[in-house]
């Protein structure tokens, strides 16, 4: 009983942010009203939409339970906080290609009345066609981490909490269109902004920078993050043993999304070349 009270107790949200939860719980709500709305055929599978749900729950996770408190006590578990806003839900979001069902859930009024304008205005089309450059999409992506842990940046992030907040919302939307552009279903040909082979390219080229700055980290002989040791560790950790996790977790796991990202693509890539029809991301855009 102990223990699943305990249990309960972290599930609840260490500082509670209304924003986190109403992009969370919104997505998922509008998710479900466009399953219902689309017809049976046209469904995506379980696992597109475990994926999905899965997606957002783990950033739930990381954001709005006592997992944040950690993530300010203990590097490693920051670390993991940022791999699963920047990398694992993102992805996993924009595996399930959400955006047809999304289309389904939105009440009409929404979608003409506000989306759809504001798509189709061009200073939000610059915008997005800039942040989805080939070239500015994987610089700001890789960009932000090594921002973000630069140990200087890093301590007044840590403990200034308007700061703390912009650096994981960074992290998610960043996340979110790094990999809704390299996750893009379709081919060069079908109206990707670019093709598989570019794709694959800057996914492996982008991961080696976080390899060296993960084994950087990792490697290292000093404390480089002492705002860990102002703030109190939670666990009976040593500095350097806290921060050689923090750097294997930025390093291994990130590349490893990268890759398994390459393998989705190559799969696409072989499927568009035997005239398979692929799925499409954004058959309707709001």
């Amino acid at each position: 009983m102990h223990a699943l009270t305990a249990a309960l107790a972290f599930l609840l949200p260490w500082e509670f942010f209304p924003a986190a939860l109403v992009l969370c719980a919104g997505a998922a709500a509008l998710y479900v009203r466009g399953l219902r709305r689309t017809p049976p055929g046209e469904r995506p599978g379980f696992g597109r939409r475990l994926a999905y749900f899965s997606g957002w729950a783990l950033i739930y996770f990381v954001m709005q339970t006592h997992w944040d408190y950690l993530s300010q006590h203990m590097f490693f578990i920051h670390r993991i906080q940022h791999l699963v806003l920047h990398h694992l839900g993102p992805f996993l979001v924009v595996l399930a290609q959400p955006l047809p069902v999304l289309a389904r859930g939105l009440p009409a009024g929404i979608a003409e009345g506000v989306l759809r304008p504001f798509w189709r205005n061009p200073a939000t089309r610059f915008v997005y066609r800039l942040l989805q450059n080939w070239l500015v999409a994987p610089v700001l992506f890789v960009g932000l981490i090594f921002f973000w842990l630069t140990p200087a940046i890093h301590f007044d992030a840590m403990l200034s909490a308007p700061l703390y907040l912009v650096m994981n919302w960074s992290m998610l939307l960043d996340g979110l269109l790094f990999w809704a552009l390299m996750l893009d279903p379709r081919s060069r040909r079908e109206g990707a902004l670019i093709g598989y082979g570019p794709r694959i390219f800057i996914l492996l080229l982008a991961s080696l920078p976080q390899i060296y700055l993960g084994a950087d980290i990792g490697l290292a002989t000093h404390e480089l993050y002492d705002v860990y040791t102002v703030c109190g560790r939670a666990w009976p950790m040593s500095p350097l043993e806290d921060q050689s996790l923090g750097g294997l977790i930025t390093w291994i796991p990130a590349a490893m999304m990268h890759l398994l990202g390459v393998l989705v693509l190559l799969g696409r890539w072989m499927r568009s070349d035997q005239g398979s029809p692929q799925p499409t991301l954004a058959t309707r855009h709001p």
